[in-house]
């Protein structure tokens, strides 16, 4: 006669005694067991509602005051003040998610947070810590093994790569996402390498307020935000550049220093002075070869004119981030002092290009293997080109995931199911702690599409039992749409398989580690001695030796 197998709801009669007998219980309610559980949950509830393409936004204050609308778990999670540590450790693991892969932070957060529930349940029914690593560890195994097998397409190496993008636009784009993904696979395609590499730090976004985000275009070489000042526009040969993160003119300190004058020479010596320090200072980049400066700070007028005098175009940016991109590609610094670098940053040419009616700052140089492109992103808010720039750079991240992995995996939550109907079937045939713990974690993977099911407003139990019926007939590529159920592969819905993988591995170290914290110990810092006397703890006989030493 074969032994049946018990199930995971019949685990705790099994394992564990009654709320009445239960040591750890107060007054018949169970203290959980996972000292992380509470921080975790707690991250996953902010970043829930903006998982999937039919994830909302938040306002998000940040520290410095300024308000920003985004959705973008990445950059909800950065602004974030966290104080407990497990909080933070979850953190760190989605921030280096994204960092590898360019996406599934919020993917990262989620299933950590559901894996740890159903191991709260577990250990709760008595299964030792232990045990349940190492089951769980098993379990994660079958899913990263089985994952390439659910891979259905693969990018070609000639292919347009529009179609492998589009899902990944669309879930951080709220319009125009079709134009908006063809403009992102061809400036992708375009900036290859002859042998086929793909480099992101190649491809530049430049953000321009004025019209809508189907006026956006490609420009050839570098182009940044920002305004000519002076006479000089243009540079069409020979550009030599120098970058500053101060003002183009006299040297401020740090420190205010007022100046004393006990007549009318002296305050003239002291411009003629002044002048002469500013002149010397623009000569010395005309004899450094610098005919082009950029500059993050203001622009004085008598040093404009002497930038004139001696042929040196000045730029005014108007974004620090497009600075220090233009310094990582030219390889030169970002000089905080009105100084000639060692090594100017050499261009072919630089220019003011006219897009609609905003202008860029295009710098423009010779390549020998593959062009240097900017995305110029048009829009009326900054909001609006912000949530563009977030999808342009996911896409560019997504080619430039397929480019070293081609194969796909079907996305809308349809690999989650797949991988949960696989472990469901192998651990209702495992007998120990093996048999729970696959289950446990099934059920931790069809969270994904729960939540995608409830961010699109459907009801879930009726969502979720379609897909887990047609699942059970051996069809993988059913997913969570907009009215409910999709065929991914008909709808184009498509995860890397790259970032898939990586995000389950981050997810399985995390989720170990925390399970092995019994205890929150937080070491209190040492008061000085002067902290401890302002609260007034110390003796007259302290305070006296303190005092005078």
């Amino acid at each position: 006669m074969q032994k049946r197998v018990p199930s995971v709801q019949e685990l705790p009669k099994r394992l564990w005694p009654g709320p009445e007998e239960n040591p750890r219980s107060s007054r018949g309610r169970q203290q959980p067991l996972l000292k992380s559980m509470t921080a975790v949950q707690t991250l996953a509830s902010i970043i829930r509602s903006c998982y999937g393409p039919h994830g909302r936004q938040k306002l998000l204050v940040a520290a410095n005051g300024e308000t920003v609308c985004t959705g973008h778990a990445a950059a909800i999670l950065r602004a974030l003040q966290l104080e407990h540590p497990a909080a933070q450790f979850v953190r760190e693991a989605a921030q280096t998610q994204v960092e590898n892969s360019g996406d599934g932070t919020a993917f990262v957060v989620l299933l950590t947070e559901a894996l740890l529930e159903q191991a709260e349940h577990l250990l709760q029914a008595g299964l030792p810590h232990t045990q349940l690593r190492e089951a769980y560890g098993m379990a994660m195994a079958e899913v990263l093994t089985t994952l390439p097998a659910l891979a259905i397409r693969s990018l070609g190496p000639l292919e347009d790569p529009s179609w492998a993008l589009h899902s990944v636009v669309n879930t951080h784009s709220l319009f125009h996402t079709n134009h908006l993904t063809k403009l992102v696979a061809h400036v992708c395609w375009a900036s290859k390498g002859p042998d086929g590499s793909f480099k992101p730090e190649r491809i530049g976004v430049c953000l321009l307020r004025g019209g809508t985000l189907e006026d956006s275009c490609i420009l050839p070489g570098l182009a940044m935000s920002g305004k000519t000042c002076g006479q000089m526009t243009e540079v069409l040969t020979g550009a030599r550049v120098a970058l500053f993160h101060c003002s183009f003119g006299p040297t401020s300190l740090n420190a205010p220093a007022v100046a004393r004058f006990s007549s009318p020479t002296d305050l003239a010596n002291f411009r003629k002075g002044s002048d002469e320090a500013l002149e010397r200072q623009v000569a010395q980049l005309t004899t450094a070869g610098i005919n082009v400066v950029a500059v993050w700070g203001k622009v004085d007028i008598k040093a404009l004119i002497l930038a004139d005098k001696h042929g040196i175009m000045v730029i005014e940016a108007q974004s620090r981030k497009e600075m220090v991109y233009l310094s990582e590609v030219l390889g030169i610094p970002l000089l905080s002092y009105l100084l000639p670098p060692r090594e100017p940053g050499k261009c072919k040419k630089v220019y003011k290009q006219e897009v609609g009616d905003s202008n860029a700052v295009v710098f423009e140089w010779e390549h020998a293997d593959a062009p240097v492109l900017t995305l110029v992103l048009r829009g009326p808010t900054t909001e609006g080109l912000r949530g563009a720039q977030q999808a342009v750079y996911q896409g560019i991240d997504a080619y430039f995931q397929l480019c070293q992995d081609p194969r796909l995996l079907p996305g809308a939550g349809a690999t989650e199911m797949a991988l949960a109907r696989m472990l469901s079937d192998k651990g209702s045939k495992m007998e120990g702690p093996n048999g729970p713990a696959f289950l446990a974690f099934a059920r931790a993977l069809r969270c994904c599409p729960k939540i995608l099911a409830e961010n699109a407003g459907l009801v879930v139990s009726r969502v979720m039992a379609q897909m887990n019926g047609i699942h059970q007939t051996g069809n993988f590529v059913i997913g969570v749409g907009a009215e409910g159920i999709i065929n991914v592969a008909q709808e184009g819905v498509w995860d890397t398989l790259m970032t898939k993988a990586q995000g389950f591995r981050a997810v399985a170290e995390v989720v170990m580690q925390l399970m092995t914290v019994d205890e929150i110990v937080v070491a209190r810092k040492t008061p000085s001695p002067a902290s401890v006397e302002s609260k007034g703890h110390l003796s007259s006989e302290k305070k006296k030796y303190l005092r005078k030493y």
